[in-house]
């Protein structure tokens, strides 16, 4: 049985002689960086001069420096830039400082496992991987509770890593809900495999298909967007709160026999064969091979692809849709 930890298993205090570097005050940085303050633990963090990013950093009262000055006064470094900046950053400015006895930490293990990064053998390298986008590990926590979290070592210099990072875990709110401990290697594989088969790559492309399918049938833009893109979220909020079956208890029963009979047909054997190989690239390092050429390329693909996408009818029948429906902005922001 996996073994989860709560905040009777961290102890906050392994971070009180200990001064945390929060590398990229972005979408991540800006929550671990204000939760840990929160928890009386002394944070330092790294921005690029001139950036945005420093001023409001500045602004939330932190005091900002380099990431190469930042490695050397902190006994921990948690890198929270961009998986394809990490490498370049690590060793421009953060290797220097990784002498033995320090912690370098990661929320995402991708440069860790397909090796982009070698941390020298005589420091702690550990994972604390929260599972939400920043801002709701902010919100969260100043109300009081928190996010679910991954805990993972990959160096144990010190024997005591996962104390460590487990007290980091509470630091930041997570063993408020909850915090499993996984690997490097999981907790890498599982979360590129569901961005891209249903989280991020599946959804969307999944709702595109059927808005297309409605409006090249002849159906209103207006009604495909509601039926296939507006309602997934109060579908997605049920099965949040109870898991599968209570959405299914809350909808018609046309709905929940429509749910049984046909999305095995639209989720067959070909998709599940398909999801199969994603997997594999994923494991033997194909996709990250593959990212890795396009970001040094100059992401010509990747740039060209977002550019696509962002002028699908979908996007722009959504926006006006929006824009009508009274009370949505509010709720967004």
């Amino acid at each position: 049985m996996t073994k989860i930890y709560y905040d009777q298993d961290a102890d906050l205090s392994l971070l009180e002689e200990r001064t945390i570097g929060i590398i990229g005050f972005g979408s991540q940085g800006h929550a671990h960086a204000q939760n840990l303050r929160d928890s009386g633990v002394k944070v330092l963090v790294a921005e690029m001069p001139g950036v945005k990013a420093w001023q409001r950093a500045e602004e939330a009262g932190f005091k900002v420096a380099t990431a190469a000055e930042v490695a050397k006064q902190a006994d921990m470094v948690m890198m929270l830039v961009e998986d394809q900046v990490q490498r370049r950053v690590y060793y421009d400015s953060i290797e220097p400082a990784m002498k033995a006895g320090k912690m370098l930490m990661f929320a995402h293990g991708f440069n860790i496992h397909f090796n982009q990064i070698l941390p020298p053998v005589d420091i702690d390298v550990t994972m604390v991987a929260p599972k939400g986008p920043g801002h709701r590990v902010r919100e969260v926590f100043s109300k009081g509770s928190g996010v679910p979290a991954l805990v993972a070592v990959h160096q144990d210099a010190s024997q005591r890593a996962k104390q460590v990072a487990l007290a980091y875990a509470k630091g930041i709110g997570c063993t408020r809900i909850g915090v499993l401990e996984t690997t490097f290697a999981e907790e890498t594989e599982t979360d590129l495999f569901g961005e891209q088969v249903i989280l991020c790559g599946g959804v969307t492309a999944l709702m595109k298909a059927a808005f297309e399918t409605l409006v090249e049938a002849g159906y209103q833009p207006e009604s495909a967007y509601f039926e296939c893109i507006h309602e997934l979220k109060l579908i997605v909020d049920l099965i949040y709160e109870g898991g599968m079956n209570y959405m299914r208890y809350s909808v018609s029963d046309t709905a929940e026999y429509g749910d049984y009979t046909r999305g095995p047909r639209v989720i067959d054997e070909n998709v599940r064969q398909t999801m199969r190989q994603i997997l594999a690239e994923v494991k033997d390092g194909s996709f990250a091979r593959e990212w890795i050429l396009e970001n040094q390329a100059g992401r010509p693909r990747f740039l060209a692809l977002r550019k696509q996408n962002a002028e699908h009818q979908v996007e722009r029948v959504g926006k006006e849709l929006r824009a009508l429906m009274k009370g949505l902005k509010e709720e967004a922001s």
